[in-house]
């Protein structure tokens, strides 16, 4: 359980989406638009934010330190960041990284500290590291006040390391009301097994990378007619902190839009009701029916691809493209063309599998990807030709 201060406010500030000034770029921040969004939250009373080694092109703890650490004082937030196995060469380079970490993001300490994406591979990755007993030192030592871990697979899995590492404070999870009953991420599961061993739950993905905050008109409309001023975000966010030992929910906002709508129900918190959770039940089945592949963006099948593919956007292209009320590709296929001109091919996979290993969705990438090259590889080029 987490050790120190209880916190009263659950809503977490992710740097794993930011704005940009080039969407192309993962590293060319908005500054101005980020730092009006910490201020907002700040102002409301939040505190807690939320960053990882790899985030933004491995930027993302420096921009936490220069929009939150620089410009205000220490006691008015908290810092969260997390160290992947999968980086990692010998238990030394996790001296090194943590180090470096600490620069990066301008603190003497981190307030949670997380190994990150656990799954199979990563778990086997940490034990030969010794990756559960470097962060124990480091919480000895007064460098990290609550360890945990973000997990990503099976709950027996899980069970499992918490059985063995009864030592964490808590565990980070994807719950939200599209996973709750999901076979490929088995939100509910994993959710009783950290409750069965009395950890303390971090959420994230509660909007699966935006694709729970615009869902389909039909589920809109569920939720309007019981709640028409409430957001239709507001739902899958509401429907995780409310659950029983949930300590934190995480929102990768970019927008002051979406700020203001977050902080506004968050501030004075209140769960669904047992009618409102039903309407999730409905929405999700909706939504079900209309999304073809569960992608949301993470981008950790990004690193190593040997084909330089850009796997998340050729499926926010292609489940846009399959969406039942879409009359025309067009514009799908121009963003494709662009996308190609610095990626591979969605047809140019090689099906070495380096992307699957990592995936937290467990999606079978190879053969959606061949779904994405028959609709988008045939389209012609565009023209370079100037027009008359």
């Amino acid at each position: 359980m987490i050790r120190g201060d209880s916190m009263d406010k659950k809503l977490g500030f992710g740097f794993m989406r930011l704005p940009l000034l080039d969407k192309d770029n993962q590293t060319s921040f908005d500054y101005d638009k980020l730092n009006s969004l910490v201020d907002m939250f700040i102002e409301r009373g939040f505190t807690y934010f939320d960053t990882a080694l790899t985030y933004h092109g491995g930027k993302s703890e420096e921009a936490l330190r220069k929009s939150v650490i620089e410009r205000y004082p220490r006691d008015k937030f908290t810092v969260a960041t997390k160290l992947p196995p999968r980086v990692l060469k010998s238990y030394d380079d996790q001296e090194i990284i943590f180090n470096k970490q600490l620069e990066r993001c301008g603190v003497d300490y981190f307030d949670y500290y997380l190994i990150h994406n656990i799954g199979e591979s990563a778990y086997k990755q940490a034990k030969e590291f010794k990756t559960f007993e470097f962060t124990a030192e480091k919480k000895k030592q007064g460098k990290i006040k609550n360890v945990g871990m973000s997990f990503h697979d099976k709950p027996e899995l899980l069970d499992d390391i918490l059985t063995a590492h009864p030592e964490l404070d808590f565990v980070q999870l994807q719950i939200n009301y599209m996973d709750w009953e999901n076979p490929a991420i088995q939100s509910r599961q994993c959710y009783e097994i950290a409750r069965k061993h009395n950890m303390s739950i971090i959420v994230m993905e509660l909007c699966k990378g935006g694709n729970l905050a615009a869902v389909p008109e039909r589920a809109e409309k569920l939720m309007k007619s019981a709640e028409p001023n409430m957001s239709v975000p507001s739902w899958t966010i509401r429907f995780a902190a409310g659950l029983d030992g949930v300590m934190m929910v995480l929102s990768g906002m970019n927008a002051i839009e979406q700020m203001e709508d977050n902080t506004s129900f968050m501030t004075d918190f209140k769960p669904l009701s047992e009618e409102e959770i039903e309407i999730t039940k409905k929405a999700a089945e909706i939504i079900n029916e209309e999304n073809s592949v569960p992608c949301t963006g993470c981008r950790y099948c990004i690193d190593g691809c040997p084909m330089n593919i850009a796997i998340p956007e050729c499926f926010s292209l292609y489940n846009n493209s399959k969406r039942p009320n879409m009359v025309s590709n067009s514009s799908h296929n121009v963003y494709y063309l662009n996308l190609i001109t610095k990626n591979g091919r969605a047809g140019d996979c090689i099906g070495c599998g380096q992307c699957e290993s990592v995936c937290p969705q467990h999606i079978d990438i190879i053969d959606r990807l061949k779904d994405v090259s028959e609709i988008f590889d045939s389209v012609p080029p565009l023209s370079t030709k100037v027009p008359d």
